[in-house]
């Protein structure tokens, strides 16, 4: 049977740092020694007392469970002040989301493939770090050097110009409240729902997601935030399809586009109203 991974010392440390507390001055406060407070941060003490728990527990507001189980320096800084505020979410809450990475020998985070086949068993195992290890991994050049990128493959027609079938490559999205409306997202959901490829605006007071489709022909929905487990923002993709000849009613709309464009800025450069007549 393998072992539960605790994160303890490491979070006390990453607490303490965040506090910007020495180690001096945070055993002060705490009323335990230095040797005793560098010993449970190096993780050389398995088994901390009661008294120390409880101790640690009430200065950063966090109870036991979440300080020994939850790796708390990946969970970012807003879920970690909802959770000092006395919210319990633990690891599969809607508003705190765990995420597993993999490294390459260099200590660089690995770009995981979840292919189509693998969805289901992705939504049980996101936060598991054994199986995101088990997904293939790529290295892609050009991506920015800070965040965690995902590739997800497409399926169905409902983004195109996106071809089905092409791999999108995500950036993790920690604080869905930031995104701005419509931006292009991997939108990962609980139960029996699929993996969704789709403009993404969260509605007022964060209870719902808006989806929306690049494709007209299919319609906008709403989903509960409790049912959405991740979110992506879409950096780039991949295609083996070429690109399908522009049709003629797509090249009459974008043409009439520039025109009224161009008719909007003519008038703007010379102060004349659209509405007004030319004399």
């Amino acid at each position: 049977m393998t072992s539960a991974k605790l994160f303890f010392g490491s979070n006390i440390r990453f607490l303490r740092e965040r506090r910007k507390l020495t180690q001096e001055d945070f055993a002060e406060r705490l009323g335990v020694t230095r040797v005793k407070l560098a010993a449970i941060e190096g993780g050389r003490t398995e088994s901390p007392s009661a008294v120390d728990l409880i101790k640690f527990s009430d200065f950063f507001g966090l109870s036991i469970d979440n300080l020994f189980r939850v790796d708390l320096r990946r969970v970012g800084e807003l879920p970690l002040r909802e959770l000092e505020a006395g919210n319990e979410l633990y690891m599969k809450g809607t508003n705190l989301r765990v995420l597993a990475i993999s490294t390459d020998k260099a200590n660089k985070e690995n770009v995981e493939y979840v292919p189509v086949k693998a969805k289901a068993g992705y939504r049980s195992g996101y936060a598991n770090p054994e199986y995101i290890a088990s997904l293939p991994k790529f290295s892609v050049p050009g991506l920015p050097q800070t965040g965690t990128f995902r590739m997800f493959p497409t399926t169905g027609d409902s983004m195109l110009p996106v071809p089905e079938g092409a791999d999108i490559i995500c950036r993790y999205v920690e604080d869905w409240t930031m995104l701005k409306p419509g931006t292009l997202c991997i939108v990962i959901l609980d139960g029996e729902q699929d993996f969704v490829f789709k403009k993404v605006t969260v509605l007022p007071e964060g209870k719902k997601i808006h989806l929306e489709s690049l494709n007209r022909a299919y319609e906008p929905y709403d989903v509960s935030a409790g049912d959405v487990i991740e979110i992506w923002k879409f950096h780039s993709y991949f295609s083996k399809d070429v690109p399908e000849r522009v049709s003629e009613v797509q090249h009459i709309s974008q043409t009439m586009d520039t025109i009224l464009t161009q008719l909007k800025e003519i008038h703007q450069k010379i102060d004349i109203k659209p509405d007004a007549p030319v004399l």
